[in-house]
């Protein structure tokens, strides 16, 4: 009987320790958002020969890769994306409908993290009107830092503003962006009253002034084994300021600290500021969960100038690769190898130029806005008598002046019809889509119901332009832009890695809208308020 006793205390002691054990909930101690602006999916594959092993192969290989990651809203911008990543919801949800839109109570436009109600800390005074108000729903941040009782650190560091703010949300602990009139890294008084020692100490370091003085950006190879772009000096690139060719070496001595967004450097700096940020806010040194937000734009900067087959976006993403490799391995020193989940995704991608592929035989074009705009306006004017009943085209979008329309008592509707056959009449115009009857359009799958998932009424337009595949309204012949629903635009990478990542790969099609929520699954907290995105359920051991 002595010995039964014992034999029930023990198997009770040890189905108690095996419940205690069963019942902890495992979590890593830091996940890293790193979201490269202006990345197309096939970067990955058109330079992944010449990548390292420690960046992006590392994550490809060790990791899990999500091959067929789509956007599915439109118009595919820089807001749009970071807020639809983090927020695991669509523009028509969550409110960042473009990066600036019209809205019907103002004259002006409205930019996506504008907030007058704060202002600068640090910084100069133009950069300080930032917060995340604009956005109506929560991110996984956010629910984060509810599901700990605010204990999880959150951070965001970008270069542009809104690429920090949004995935930062509403809750952060902070969210710091470039100013290029002071060359330092700057925050808003949404946030905090005063910068942290440890930024002052970053600035103090004048990295802008160290990178662009006494410097130039030249090859980091030989320039014969650059195969996977364009000639070096040709007419489809722009060119940075002060220089007549679009060649190598690039000069940038002397030059105003806006040009770090457009180089290598740029990218540099902000992986530098994000290794500050861990180290100064002690970020995954606890058993909280933290999250680090970060945003690499200097890849959109190039791309927009140089396009996406030039050589600087060959040599751009080389070296981010690199930049890549030292970061994860300040993550295995510093947070620990094991210990740390990181994603990496785009924003959006971008088309090929258009001048380029026309001379490959492929009859595309580009009609910059402001001759559209003149044109419509020069036809509005003889047909009703004005020509400002509408507002400049935006966002592939014809917003009308409603007061304007009152004033000169004009039939709506009619305007509706004109404007609309007005646009399919012109070159590249596949579709216009009356937003306000989106049910009654006859247009295809999956283009419509992008279309639904862009459209929040008080921020977008009244007709929607869809172009022809290859063709875009930019600002010019040279570089390149996005925004449109074609895979050059709308197919991105997502790669997952480390803690709590199975290893391996789908083709599946999924979104850009799952992330949010698988995140939120990898953590066991509740996913944002407004998600409508699926669990990636391949990805999570």
């Amino acid at each position: 009987m002595r010995y039964l006793f014992i034999y029930i205390a023990l198997f009770i002691h040890v189905s108690g320790a095996f419940a205690q054990q069963n019942t902890e909930i495992k979590r890593p101690k830091l996940v890293v958002g790193i979201v490269v602006d202006q990345m197309r999916w096939d970067y990955l594959y058109r330079y992944y020969e010449r990548f390292g092993d420690g960046g992006f192969r590392r994550m490809m290989n060790e990791g899990f890769n999500c091959q067929n990651t789509m956007i599915n809203y439109l118009p595919t911008f820089t807001g749009p994306g970071h807020a639809s990543i983090y927020t695991g919801t669509v523009p028509a949800i969550h409110g960042i409908t473009a990066n600036d839109w019209y809205e019907q109570d103002k004259e002006k436009k409205t930019y996506c993290v504008h907030d007058l109600s704060v202002t600068r800390m640090g910084g100069s005074f133009a950069y300080g009107h930032v917060s995340p108000g604009q956005m109506f729903t929560t991110t996984i941040t956010d629910e984060l830092k509810i599901a700990t009782k605010e204990r999880a650190k959150v951070f965001g560091i970008g270069i542009k503003d809104r690429g920090s703010v949004l995935p930062a949300g509403h809750m952060a602990d902070g969210a710091y962006w470039f100013d290029d009139n002071t060359g330092t890294l700057m925050t808003s008084t949404y946030y905090r009253r005063t910068l942290p020692d440890w930024l002052h100490a970053f600035n103090e370091l004048h990295l802008p002034d160290t990178f662009i003085n006494n410097r130039t950006w030249d090859l980091l190879y030989d320039a014969s084994t650059y195969v996977n772009s364009t000639a070096d000096d040709n007419e489809y690139e722009g060119t940075l300021r002060d220089e007549e060719h679009p060649v190598f070496p690039h000069n940038v001595k002397g030059k105003s600290y806006n040009t770090l967004k457009y180089i290598p450097l740029g990218n540099t700096y902000t992986f530098r500021a994000a290794k500050a940020c861990i180290k100064g806010e002690e970020i995954g040194q606890d058993e909280i969960t933290d999250f680090l937000c970060v945003t690499l734009s200097s890849t959109d900067y190039a791309g927009h100038l140089w396009g996406p087959d030039a050589i600087e976006l060959e040599d751009m993403y080389l070296r981010l690769d690199r930049s890549i490799a030292s970061f994860l391995s300040y993550l295995d020193k510093n947070v620990g190898e094991g210990n740390y989940t990181v994603f990496l995704t785009a924003d959006h991608g971008a088309a090929n130029n258009s001048r380029y592929m026309h001379d490959l035989k492929y009859g595309v074009g580009n009609k910059p806005k402001a001759i559209a705009e003149r044109e419509l306006r020069r036809s509005l004017s003889d047909k009703f008598g004005t020509p400002m009943i509408i507002k400049p085209l935006a966002n592939y979008q014809v917003y009308f002046d409603e007061q304007e329309i009152s004033n000169q008592k004009v039939n709506r509707e009619e305007l509706k019809a004109y404007i609309r056959n007005w646009l399919l009449e012109q070159e590249g115009v596949a579709y216009v889509a009356d937003m306000e009857n989106l049910n009654e359009e006859v247009i295809p799958e999956p283009i419509k119901t992008m279309i639904i998932n862009g459209y929040y009424k008080e921020r977008c337009g009244v007709l929607q332009i869809i172009m022809k595949p290859g063709w875009y309204s930019g600002y010019g012949e040279t570089g390149t832009t996005h925004g449109s629903w074609n895979p050059y635009d709308s197919h991105i990478p997502l790669l997952w890695y480390g803690w709590g990542i199975n290893k391996g790969e789908t083709y599946r099609t999924v979104h850009m809208t799952d992330i949010a929520p698988t995140i939120a699954a990898l953590l066991h907290i509740q996913m944002p308020n407004g998600c409508i995105g699926n669990v990636i359920t391949e990805v999570i051991e």
